[in-house]
Parts: structure tokens; sequence; C-alpha cells
């Protein structure tokens, strides 16, 4: 699995490592676990509802949140 970082994303991990450097650290142990184990008990991954109902969250800390999608890759051949 590949995660890519969209233009927002990368715009709003920016802006949070301005105002929080120490969220940083936390933020990259995240995406690394995200990367290994979409659903490990650690992350807490949920899919969301309502106008985000094609999306799912899981969590960095206990206020933080990244939301992300699940994407075939064309590349994939499946």
């Amino acid at each position: 699995m590949e995660l890519v970082w969209s233009p927002g994303f990368s715009r709003n991990f920016k802006r949070l490592v301005r105002q929080s450097p120490n969220l940083k650290t936390q933020v990259l142990q995240t995406l690394d676990q995200l990367q290994e184990d979409l659903f490990h008990l650690k992350l807490r991954t949920h899919k969301l509802k309502g106008d985000l109902s094609d999306r799912y969250a899981c969590s960095v800390n206990y206020s933080d949140r990244i939301l992300f999608q699940i994407v075939e890759s064309p590349d994939s051949g499946d």
C-alpha cells in the first residue's frame, strides 16, 4: 500500500507543524503505522458518515485525527 498526500494535507501538515512543532513526530509515527496496518487498534480507524461518508479517520492523539480515503491504484492490475 502506498500513502499519497493530497495538496490539502501537505498544506495543513505544514501549518500544524508551524503552530505545534511537537505534533510532527506524532503525525509521522501515525502515518507510518497507517501504512503498515490501516486498522491497527492504536489508530482507532473508523468510517465516517454524512458528507464525509467516502472517507475514514484515524487518531493521532486524543484531539487530532487524520482523514483519508482508500483508493484503488490504476497500476495495481486488479
